[in-house]
């Protein structure tokens, strides 16, 4: 079944949506007991919900072997490639500044930025295909970037593959930093088209090229 539908229906129920704000607001893995707390539920009523989520890739479990006797505790967070809702621990934003200010003033180049994310790009195709092993590069890159908030259009003209990203996710510190947040996105792409192997990256327009921002792929 679809990731995505599988996704919207864990959390189109009242309580397995709470637990999930919950959790995208706290800056650590919470236990069970920390969210029942939280949302008034009782431990029995909340941990179903969280092996729901954590069957669907949702969420990741930490065990802490330090539990009650018996049962080693579970601490939920929210999975690396989860949905985030805008909901980020109010620390993250900051973060990303202060780093991106840091780069910027290590004078990094574009194409160092790029090459720091081509794993992280790897990593995401990689995750991906383990659950959909048989859709399309262009297809999955899609949906990758759909999920991170790039809102894709893909065209294709005459054997040319097009994604535009129609919004940027990252913009504020785009339009700071250019030469680094623009590639650090080309990175994520490369790594992840190189990992899925049959498309390949022919050009990625950034903001400084005003095309819209997009990539242009041949696919094999």
């Amino acid at each position: 079944m679809d990731f995505r539908l599988e996704v919207l229906k864990a959390l189109g129920d009242n309580t397995r949506y709470a637990i999930y704000l919950e959790l995208a607001r706290s800056s650590s893995p919470r236990s069970t007991a920390d969210i029942a707390d939280v949302l008034g539920l009782h431990p029995n009523t909340v941990r179903p919900h969280l092996e729901r989520m954590r069957d669907v890739g949702l969420l990741h479990v930490e065990t802490d072997p330090k539990g009650s006797v018996g049962r080693p505790q579970h601490r939920y967070s929210l999975a690396s490639d989860a949905p985030s809702l805008g909901l980020e621990p109010p620390a993250f934003p900051l973060l990303a500044r202060l780093l991106a200010a840091m780069a910027a003033a290590a004078r990094l180049k574009p194409d160092d930025a790029a090459a720091a994310a081509r794993n992280t790009g790897r990593s995401m195709a990689a995750q991906r295909l383990s659950r959909t092993p048989g859709d399309a590069c262009v297809a999955a890159l899609a949906d990758a970037l759909d999920e991170l908030g790039f809102d894709p259009a893909v065209a294709v003209d005459d054997g040319a593959t097009t994604i535009a990203f129609t919004h940027c996710p990252f913009a504020e510190l785009a339009e700071a930093h250019p030469d680094l947040v623009c590639h650090l996105h080309r990175g994520l792409v490369e790594g992840f088209v190189a990992e899925w192997g049959d498309a390949g990256v022919e050009r990625f327009a950034t903001l400084a090229d005003r095309d819209p921002c997009q990539v242009e792929l041949s696919v094999r």
